[in-house]
């Protein structure tokens, strides 16, 4: 008697284990291409959250901007988000796809900061070159001068 109530009890679980989350599409789903491009900019208004802007303000949300972006409002996102989580086997590839978008985005902007930080390393260094010349010009300057006013002072000693 014990066995087949256990048995019971463990057949009851099992069957109320099984995932019922799968929703139905809902009429204004964002399409998946979208959602895609939706959901990288939104990850990246996310992390800009912690980074200080250019009225060095943090903590502003661009979540909002993102949104307006799309031509969105949290509500259709939401419904959309929900309706693509429970579909796993599409949802998975989805955020793969954005990683590594995500990755792709990141070594072209490392790129361009090298680009950017070295050729104002260089403009730097010709700037200081410049200055050098300038100054060695100018000390030549003063030397021909010196010389030319030297040799005036000997011609009016000897004349």
């Amino acid at each position: 008697m014990k066995n087949s109530i256990t048995y019971l009890i463990l057949i009851v679980l099992f069957a109320s284990c099984r995932s019922n989350t799968i929703y139905e599409e809902p009429i204004d789903l964002i399409p998946k291409d979208s959602m895609m491009m939706l959901l990288k900019d939104l990850y990246l208004a996310t992390a800009a959250k912690n980074i200080k802007n250019n009225r060095q303000q943090k903590k502003v949300s661009y979540i909002t901007l993102v949104y307006n972006k799309y031509n969105i409002d949290s509500l259709r996102f939401n419904t959309s988000n929900l309706y693509y989580t429970s579909k796993i086997d599409i949802y998975e590839p989805m955020l793969n796809e954005i990683t590594e978008m995500l990755k792709k985005e990141q070594e072209f902007f490392t790129k361009a900061k090298k680009i950017k930080d070295s050729l104002y390393t260089d403009s730097l260094i010709n700037i200081s070159f410049k200055i050098k010349k300038e100054q060695k010009i100018k000390e030549l300057k003063k030397v021909d001068i010196l010389k030319k006013v030297e040799n005036l002072k000997e011609f009016q000693r000897k004349n």
